[in-house]
């Protein structure tokens, strides 16, 4: 089979791997689509060597299986991120991202990443879904649509909410998707060109450029002066975390799902003062998946305009340059061209 590929000239491509084989409860899935994720932040970088082994969102068809189990093949299926051991209380309760034991995939087995044409998967998380998806659109339940799903689930988002979405890179731009489906007023915070414009496309209420010094104000100004009820970082910038606690009402709730660094909060000006709840959200329970891919089957417009570029895995050194510009929502590759 074919894998992407970073290349030490600072180039990106393909190279061959050997197919691989379904081995107990570890399934064997061909590959449709595959949303990009942050993998492009490597190929910016200077490389010494190859590199090989990359992403971890993708929908295909199961195409063999080594014993029964949950999936059969010609099931069409979402794949899970990352590899629980399936046994201890985090997995068995849903949260399978959060698992501290992990797993390994079997022995002479390399084929644990999705910028490729197959994947070893166990049956547990492989996500069915029905034909009427297409396997972009499904796909989209891994990064695009998942971690802000989460975190509206967390804080039960609804259409009495007005809701604060701070970055509008892919995984913002999804949580806009999410906000406008439940009704919310969503206040999207960015400030590159291209993602603002699509924030306003997907429904955003308003659309504020973090790097004016009013953005609070502005923020306060659309809620009667009383702060959002609800509000997610998708940038893991310092500074946003901090606009997300000052922007949040008393009582109100907060979702940290970008990853960053340390920023200031006071325990009793922050916390107790103002009576928040700060959430931290990798993913989602994996019971919530039939409702995310419910809404996944209304939303199609939606994601059709999430969804700005798509290419062949041979042109993977295209496609990275793309999201190296900013100038893209989701970016998705067809293994098989």
């Amino acid at each position: 089979m074919k894998i992407a590929a970073m290349f030490a000239d600072g180039s990106g491509g393909t190279v061959d791997r050997p197919d691989p084989q379904p081995v107990d409860d570890f399934v064997l899935v061909k590959i449709r689509s595959v949303p990009m994720c942050t993998e492009y932040k490597g190929f910016k970088g200077e490389r010494e060597q190859d590199a090989a082994g990359f992403g971890h969102e993708a929908a295909g068809e199961v195409v063999a299986v080594a014993q029964l189990g949950r999936v059969k093949v010609g099931d069409r299926v979402v794949v899970q991120p990352q590899l629980g051991c399936g046994s201890c209380w985090l997995c068995l309760d849903g949260e399978h991202i959060h698992c501290q034991n992990g797993r390994r995939l079997p022995e002479g087995q390399t084929a644990g990443h999705t910028y490729a044409q197959y994947i070893l998967k166990p049956d547990w998380l492989l996500s069915s879904f029905p034909e009427d998806i297409s396997y972009n659109h499904a796909g989209m339940a891994c990064c695009g649509l998942g971690p802000t799903f989460g975190a509206m689930q967390k804080m039960n988002v609804n259409a009495l909410d007005t809701v604060m979405i701070t970055g509008m890179g892919p995984v913002g731009l999804g949580g806009v998707i999410n906000g406008h489906y439940r009704g919310a007023k969503v206040i999207a915070v960015e400030s590159q060109p291209f993602r603002a414009n699509l924030a306003k496309e997907l429904g955003a209420t308003a659309v504020f450029d973090p790097n004016d010094e009013n953005v609070l104000d502005k923020v306060m100004d659309l809620t009667n002066g009383l702060g959002v009820d609800k509000a997610m970082d998708c940038s893991g910038a310092s500074a946003a975390h901090r606009l997300m606690v000052d922007a949040l009402r008393r009582k109100g709730q907060a979702c940290f799902i970008g990853q960053g660094g340390d920023f200031p909060l006071g325990a009793s000006r922050d916390m107790i003062g103002k009576g928040i709840g700060l959430h931290g959200i990798w993913h989602y329970n994996l019971s919530y998946f039939p409702a995310l891919i419910k809404m996944i089957s209304q939303v199609g417009n939606q994601l059709d305009k999430f969804i700005t570029h798509q290419y062949g895995m041979s042109q993977v050194q295209e496609a990275w340059a793309q999201q190296c510009t900013g100038n893209a929502g989701k970016v998705v590759l067809d293994p098989w061209a």
